[in-house]
Formats: C-alpha cells, sequence, structure tokens
C-alpha cells in the first residue's frame, strides 16, 4: 500500500492581545519563531519533503518562506488552508461578541456562521478539497496553517470526523503523520480514511 509523509504545523504564537480573535486578521509573529523553523527543518529534511504548502496569512507565509529556503522544498500559498473567517467578530475581544451568537456557534458550529464570516461546513469542504489534492499527489509534503484547518486536517489523518470546538495543536508545534495515499484516495464523503500517525510530536 502507498503512503507518503506529512507533516503539519501550526504557525508560532502571534503579537495579539490574549482573548482578541483574529482568525483573518494578518498579525506578526513574536520574536524567536525562527527557532521553530530551524526544527521543522530537520524533521522536513527527515521525511524527504517536496512541497511546503501554507495559508496565505503573513503569519504562515513566513515561517513557510524560510522553510523552504532552509530545505529546497517547492513553496505553494493555498488559499483553502487559511483560517476560518470570523467576520465582523475579527479585531474583538470575545468578552464584547454577544453571548447568544456565542453559544449558537458553540451549539452548531458546522452551520453557524458569525456576522459576515464563514460557517464550519465551509471551512470543512476547502480543507476537504486540499487534502484530496495532497493524497492525489502522494509526495511527502509540509503544511503551514492555523487551528481550524489543522483540526480539519488532524481529523482526517486520524480517520474520523472533524469536531470543530476540539483543543487544535498548539502554536508553534508540529505533528507527523504516514498517511495512506491508496485508503485515503478511496474516500471522497466523509467517512474515515484508514490513514495511521507514527508519530505525534510537538517541538
Amino acid at each position: 500500500m502507498r503512503s507518503f509523509s506529512l507533516l503539519l504545523v501550526r504557525h508560532a504564537r502571534v503579537q495579539v492581545p490574549q482573548g482578541v480573535c483574529y482568525g483573518r486578521m494578518d498579525v506578526a509573529l513574536r520574536p524567536g519563531w525562527e527557532r521553530i523553523v530551524s526544527g521543522l527543518s530537520v524533521l522536513a529534511r527527515g521525511v524527504e519533503g517536496r512541497v511546503v504548502h501554507t495559508s496565505p496569512a503573513q503569519r504562515c507565509v513566513e515561517m513557510a518562506k524560510r522553510l523552504a529556503a532552509a530545505t529546497g522544498m517547492e513553496l505553494r500559498v493555498d488559499e483553502r488552508l487559511a483560517e476560518l473567517d470570523f467576520g465582523q467578530w475579527e479585531g474583538r475581544h470575545w468578552q464584547e461578541i454577544d453571548r447568544v451568537a456565542l453559544d449558537d456557534w458553540a451549539a452548531s458550529p458546522e452551520r453557524f456562521a458569525p456576522p459576515g464570516g464563514e460557517s464550519g461546513q465551509a471551512l470543512r469542504h476547502r480543507v476537504r478539497a486540499f487534502w484530496r489534492d495532497v493524497c492525489h499527489a502522494g509526495k511527502a509534503a509540509c503544511v503551514v496553517s492555523h487551528g481550524g484547518p489543522l483540526r480539519v486536517l488532524t481529523a482526517l489523518a486520524e480517520g474520523r470526523g472533524p469536531d470543530l470546538l476540539r483543543p487544535s495543536m498548539p502554536q508553534g508545534s508540529a505533528r507527523l503523520w504516514e498517511v495512506s495515499q491508496d485508503a485515503s484516495l478511496q474516500e471522497q464523503a466523509d467517512a474515515p480514511d484508514q490513514s495511521e500517525p507514527v508519530t505525534g510530536s510537538v517541538i
């Protein structure tokens, strides 16, 4: 059975006050993120990564560019890896957002969309489309993205349905998976894809 390595990376910590919603906002990385990329480059070389896919957000692109330069991987910016669009909630403190709306979102993150924003279902659909393309290519790759998209990708790699309220990977962490290409290509709906993790390390 054919398989390929997939290194999932969440961007490093950012310069945003605690408790502020910043899904699509372009925010700067905190100093020291370069050290994280140095560790990632070792992992990427170990699995002979070919491509680094990144969200268009600057906090991801900066890390991905440095990783590509250090490893020789091809850099590809993919809109499907962008964070959930929180619409009118962007830039606001979570405590300032209407409590009823937050409860509605928590009760149904798949269907609910913040005013002017995006539903969890829309996020899941675009990330699944990216997943299918990566599985079809079947090449060792790195993905630099955000909490929301990485929740979906992790669920797909584990062969389960995504829980959009489940804790995501910590900022600045990475997880390495060995993905079964043959099994993944057979799964076009929301069924498990038989992928098996090889490691779940945090760096």
